[in-house]
């Protein structure tokens, strides 16, 4: 599940506004705005955590869950054009 942490990186990784997120998963920006400010997994439905997942990941992002260094954000593709591990 996405945290509101998360959902702020991907946003500033990809220099979206709250409306260019909420235009192009169909959540409102109200709705995303209400996410953000949380801590933890948003009180939210989770269609609406799953449209924005989706939509970030369709952007080229991948959600790196809590693994003892804390939940983050990285893109897909590596600068050298690989996806998986080496």
């Amino acid at each position: 599940m996405l945290t509101a942490a998360q959902i702020r990186m991907a946003r500033g990784c990809l220099r979206w506004s709250v409306k260019e997120l909420a235009e192009a998963s169909g959540v409102s920006s109200a709705t995303i705005r209400r996410m953000e400010e949380g801590e933890g997994v948003p009180n939210s439905l989770a269609d609406n955590l799953g449209k924005l997942q989706r939509t970030l990941e369709a952007a080229g992002l991948e959600f790196i869950p809590e693994n003892g260094g804390g939940a983050g954000i990285r893109f897909r593709d590596r600068k050298d054009g690989t996806r998986d591990e080496h």
